[in-house]
């Protein structure tokens, strides 16, 4: 025998088949395209080239730091000059990476936010250390310095 609980999930499962062909006026519509189609290829490679407004900068950075002990890494927006910070053209993000693994990423609100942000962290291991920000106007930007731990 059945349970009633087994015919109430058959209802649901049934409206919620039939609710996507209802909301598109019962015929089945392909999936939009995807957001990395709206994109040229200029906005989803990170650039690593300089540009005085978008490059990250590293201001203060150790070059060499002990094993698993706490330090400050300060990334700004411009190496040539501070990013601005408008409503129509501001920093979204700026992420750090080891080599390839983001260890931290501070989000940034248009007029209200710096693009200049202060890391505490920790390494285990040294290598390359990568600041990435990305304006709202071109693809991410990318700065790297290599970073030494010692035990």
């Amino acid at each position: 025998m059945r349970s009633p609980s087994a015919g109430r999930i058959g209802i649901f499962v049934a409206m919620a088949l039939a609710l996507p062909l209802f909301l598109v006026g019962g015929s089945v519509q392909p999936a939009p395209a995807g957001q990395e189609e709206e994109f040229t290829p200029e906005y989803k490679q990170v650039r690593s080239s300089f540009d005085a407004k978008h490059t990250p900068k590293f201001g203060a950075a150790p070059d060499q730091v002990t094993r698993g002990q706490w330090f400050d890494v300060t990334v700004s927006v411009g190496a040539g000059g501070d990013h601005p910070s408008l409503t129509e053209h501001h920093v979204r993000y700026i992420a750090l990476y080891l080599n390839t693994a983001e260890i931290a990423r501070v989000y940034l609100h248009p007029v209200h936010s710096f693009p200049r942000v202060t890391f505490t962290i920790a390494l285990d291991e040294g290598g390359m250390l990568r600041a990435v920000a990305e304006p709202t106007h071109s693809a991410a930007w990318e700065a790297s310095r290599k970073i030494t731990v010692v035990p």
